[in-house]
């Protein structure tokens, strides 16, 4: 049997339990990485696990620092260190900024852009130490261009990019490589609160004509994962968008 393009790796995977993120913990494994999947549903963060063959699972709120720091030192400890971490736990709601809910627009930052944080800040020291590492931030199109009765997570998702950016400056030169996946609209859970009025006003605007599938969004992570394939990604954003933004 050949050995995987992730043969050896330990993966964290924050909101692994369901869309892109089981996606991604799902394509980590077939290429040879020890996977955790780590999201604040345990039950299906255990049944994720069963489901792909990850190594462990954890229930993990990644808007708390306490938990985040408890999680990914019990991960490392468990499994010799942590080598890439995804950021791809998310929440996405909808209301035209002049009706929202402040605590909604709260919340969202915290969950989408401040979780990406508080992950790159418990985990990309031992990376550092290690002198090797590969984080993933899953970001969106939107983060680039904006959307309708979206500015919240538009808000949160160009803040991602912004820190992708950033922390790719401060560690690159240490072996760690931090980019960005940036999807466009992709039929998961999360998309499904949305309303089918704007979903359908966006499926006509993309060139491709449809939404992406999260398996069509999993390769480009083990792209931005593997060596030597990923060697030289250093703050970039990957956008598999079905043609939504072409940079």
């Amino acid at each position: 049997m050949s050995a995987g393009a992730l043969d050896g790796r330990t993966a964290l995977v924050t909101g692994g339990a369901s869309g892109i993120g089981r996606a991604i913990a799902q394509a980590y494994v077939r290429e040879g990485a020890r996977v955790v999947i780590a999201d604040r549903d345990a039950p299906r963060a255990a049944d994720a696990a069963a489901g792909t063959g990850a190594a462990g699972h954890a229930a993990l709120d990644v808007t708390d620092p306490a938990a985040v720091e408890a999680v990914s030192a019990a991960v490392a400890r468990d499994h010799g260190g942590i080598d890439i971490l995804v950021n791809a736990a998310g929440i996405l709601t909808e209301a035209p900024l002049t009706e929202m809910d402040p605590r909604l627009w709260s919340e969202t930052l915290a969950v989408d852009l401040t979780g990406v944080f508080l992950c790159c800040r418990y985990v990309v020291p031992g990376m550092v130490e290690r002198g090797w590492g590969r984080v993933i931030n899953i970001a969106s199109q939107l983060g680039i261009k904006g959307g309708r009765s979206l500015s919240h997570y538009a808000a949160a998702k160009a803040g991602v990019i912004g820190l992708t950016k950033s922390l790719a400056l401060e560690v690159a030169e240490r072996g760690v490589l931090v980019n960005a996946i940036a999807p466009g609209p992709v039929d998961t859970p999360m998309v499904a609160g949305i309303t089918a009025e704007w979903k359908a006003a966006k499926q006509a605007e993309l060139p491709l004509g449809r939404f992406g599938r999260p398996e069509e969004v999993a390769p480009t992570a083990v792209l931005l994962a593997s060596d030597p394939g990923g060697n030289l990604y250093v703050g970039q954003t990957l956008g598999p968008n079905s043609g939504d933004v072409m940079p």
